[in-house]
């Protein structure tokens, strides 16, 4: 098949999924196209049959903002024109569907071949952005324009059908890890640099976005090493970076945290890690959990959100209420004093994680929804 993918190409679940997926599809023998406006974050590997297509804004008086989806939109149609597309998949509904469906409309015009749109919905298009009232048609327009949706965890589609009263189908296929890099104890982590063999090392990745709370990691933090020595490692920046480290310097926490920025190659530290913490507000599925427990690192979470689809509450991690940080850290500071209990953790996040999220299987499932959606 011949694939048109575009997706936001920064640090981020829905991006990295995106690119990981075309990257397995092309290792497949698929011809995979990456448009977006600049190069996918993790594209990292060459092939011949993977190519990127950059979108280029114009800046003109008359605009306040560079018109990028119609751009988008008139480069999709382009690559589809020039390399024969049989489908062009958008991660995220808005504005990517949107732009999708406009390229079509553009094909049509022509009386060009017209691909297939398939919308994979990665939980921000739909819990935030979608369900704003401004955006609020223009999102389910896009959803019923494509000719097939998949959501990243069966909450995210459940929330979908609830919010845009969708009829149609909405397949859920989990988000999925590259097994070959993403391992525990890998020979590129070296824990030394981290903390010392008396110290617990817990780990965060984020955007640092407030729905994230990563203020509630420091605090987590705070009552783990008022008990245990620990250090912290957080990956990532965004919006919050600024007040956190606010809130580390309040807390006196400055030489127990290590902020690592950005990082492509986080495989390089997570399995040095001995606990993960991600206690956004809302999570549709939690890829950081998933790379994190992939590395053999227990998980401790916000329940009733998409982690359930990926944590196994008791098994490889603890899920607990939004913002109640003390039983959080009272949940981390039990585990990791008890030896045995969190070796069986350790193991029981590879092993589950192997099982259900591995490359193998969610691709396969990816390229059969393409062939259904192909010959419906």
């Amino acid at each position: 098949m011949i694939i048109g993918i575009t997706c936001y190409p920064v640090a981020g679940g829905s991006g990295i999924v995106a690119t990981e997926l075309g990257q397995q599809l092309a290792a497949r023998g698929h011809q995979v196209h990456f448009i977006s406006y600049a190069i996918p974050f993790r594209l990292d590997n060459f092939r011949t049959n993977l190519m990127y297509h950059g979108v280029e804004t114009t800046a003109y008086p008359l605009f306040k903002f560079p018109p990028y989806t119609l751009t988008l939109a008139a480069k999709m149609a382009e690559v589809s024109r020039n390399f024969k597309l049989d489908i062009l998949h958008m991660h995220y509904a808005i504005p990517h569907a949107t732009c999708a469906y406009l390229a079509r409309q553009l094909l049509a015009s022509n009386n060009e071949p017209i691909p297939k749109i398939i919308t994979t919905l990665h939980g921000t298009d739909i819990t935030l952005v979608g369900s704003d009232p401004s955006f609020y048609d223009i999102t389910r327009f896009s959803i019923h324009a494509s000719d097939g949706l998949t959501a990243v965890s069966k909450y995210l589609a459940d929330e979908t059908i609830d919010v845009f009263k969708v009829k149609k189908e909405i397949r859920v296929i989990h988000n999925f890890f590259d097994e070959h890099r993403f391992k525990p104890r890998n020979g590129c982590c070296h824990r030394k640099e981290f903390a010392t063999e008396h110290e617990f090392l817990i780990a965060h990745v984020s955007n640092f976005r407030p729905v994230k709370r990563t203020l509630d990691v420091i605090d987590i933090f705070e009552k783990i090493s008022a008990e245990l020595p620990a250090k912290l490692v957080l990956i990532g920046e965004g919006p919050d970076t600024i007040l956190a480290r606010r809130q580390i310097n309040k807390k006196g926490l400055n030489d127990s945290v290590i902020f690592l920025g950005n990082q492509s190659r986080i495989e390089a530290v997570l399995p040095c890690a001995d606990l993960f913490l991600m206690p956004s507000e809302e999570e549709s599925f939690g890829l950081a959990a998933l790379e994190a427990l992939a590395c053999g690192v227990p998980v401790i979470g916000t329940a009733g959100t998409g982690l359930s689809e990926v944590v196994d509450d008791y098994k490889n991690g603890f899920l607990l209420p939004v913002g109640d940080t003390t039983s959080m850290a009272r949940a981390a500071i039990s585990l990791l004093k008890d030896v045995e209990r969190l070796e069986e953790f350790k193991k029981a996040a590879a092993e589950i994680a192997l099982r259900r999220f591995n490359s193998e299987k969610i691709i396969t499932e990816y390229e059969r929804y393409y062939e259904e959606v192909l010959n419906a």
